[in-house]
């Protein structure tokens, strides 16, 4: 059942571990990602409901 996934995909061989010849998927990480101010504000936002939460109601009780 497994060997139905594995027609595209060569041999592993552990004597010689090249990279494949594939490009890697594009993909997009955080911190080099473009960023809007719209979501700045948000995670400010969301950063004071945190920060309330944490702090503010330890605070009042």
């Amino acid at each position: 059942m497994s060997d139905d996934h594995d027609e595209d995909r060569p041999e592993y061989d552990p004597e010689s571990p090249d990279i494949p010849d594939g490009e890697p998927p594009l993909r997009s990480t955080a911190p080099q990602s473009d960023f809007t101010t719209s979501q700045v504000g948000f995670g400010i936002v969301v950063l004071v409901i945190g920060l309330a939460i944490t702090f503010g109601i330890p605070f009042l009780l």
